[in-house]
Parts: structure tokens; C-alpha cells; sequence
């Protein structure tokens, strides 16, 4: 196969039974895990459940938890929804990253900005000054009304 063809593990292409197969598994207990929202397959229009690669990959690790490790349900859960937002965010930090190497020093210049919106360029390592808060003191009485 030529290296400009890679596969997705996310391409849903592994029907319930051959999921469960791959994983171990019983295919009751993924559409169980599915119910739960452990591992969402995709569906077709006949509501057929299509398992990707990530998918098999997910619920093996789910297995090991539970088995080796005794991990309940409810923490496995918790567990993947923690990995997942890890992911994401390693993924926004990646985003960023490459948008700072793109950009040129007088791109990167640091600002900041006070309570009054006041903003000022700031060298980097550099801290904005404090500026002195005003001693205005602001007196409210109600209106009475006739």
C-alpha cells in the first residue's frame, strides 16, 4: 500500500458481532457499554451499530479496567471522559504551538490589558505595572417618587 494511503481509526467499518470478536467481547455487553455511553459506535440508516478501530481499541480497555484493574463502570466512565478531554486539550496545545512557530517575533509581542480596557505592549517575562486605583467616592440617593 503507497505511504500517502493511511487508514482512519475512526472509519466505522466493523459490524457488532465482528467488534465483538475483536474485543473479547460478548456483543450484548457492547450494545450494553453503548447504552451507558462508554463506547458510541456509528449508525447506519437501519440503526445498525459500526464499530472504527478507536472504538475495538477503547473497549479493550475497558476490559482491562474492569478485570485487572476492578474498576466499576461509573469510574470507567469518568476515567475515559478525563482521557478524552486530556486529548483534547494536548490537541488545542499542539494547535497553538504551531500557530506560535508561524508567526514572527513581532507577532509573538505579549499585551495586556486593565480593568478600563486600557492595553499596553509588554516585553516578554514582563508584568504589567499597577496602576494607582482613583479615590472617587460615588454617592447614590433614590428619587422619591411623588
Amino acid at each position: 500500500m503507497p505511504s500517502s494511503h493511511r487508514l482512519d481509526d475512526r472509519a466505522p467499518v466493523f459490524v457488532i458481532s465482528v467488534a465483538a470478536e475483536l474485543s473479547g467481547m460478548h456483543p450484548q455487553t457492547l450494545r450494553q457499554y453503548d447504552r451507558l455511553g462508554l463506547v458510541i459506535p456509528q449508525r447506519t440508516r437501519g440503526r445498525g451499530r459500526r464499530y472504527s478501530t478507536r472504538d475495538i481499541t477503547r473497549l479493550q480497555e475497558i476490559q482491562t479496567l474492569s478485570q485487572e484493574q476492578g474498576i466499576n463502570l461509573a469510574g470507567i466512565k469518568r476515567i475515559l471522559e478525563l482521557q478524552d478531554e486530556v486529548t483534547a486539550l494536548e490537541d488545542q496545545l499542539d494547535t497553538v504551538r504551531e500557530s506560535l512557530e508561524r508567526m514572527t517575533p513581532a507577532q509573538r509581542r505579549v499585551f495586556s490589558a486593565d480593568r478600563d480596557g486600557e492595553i499596553s505592549a509588554l516585553r516578554r517575562g514582563e508584568r504589567p505595572r499597577r496602576r494607582s486605583t482613583g479615590s472617587a467616592v460615588v454617592v447614590w440617593r433614590p428619587t422619591r417618587r411623588p
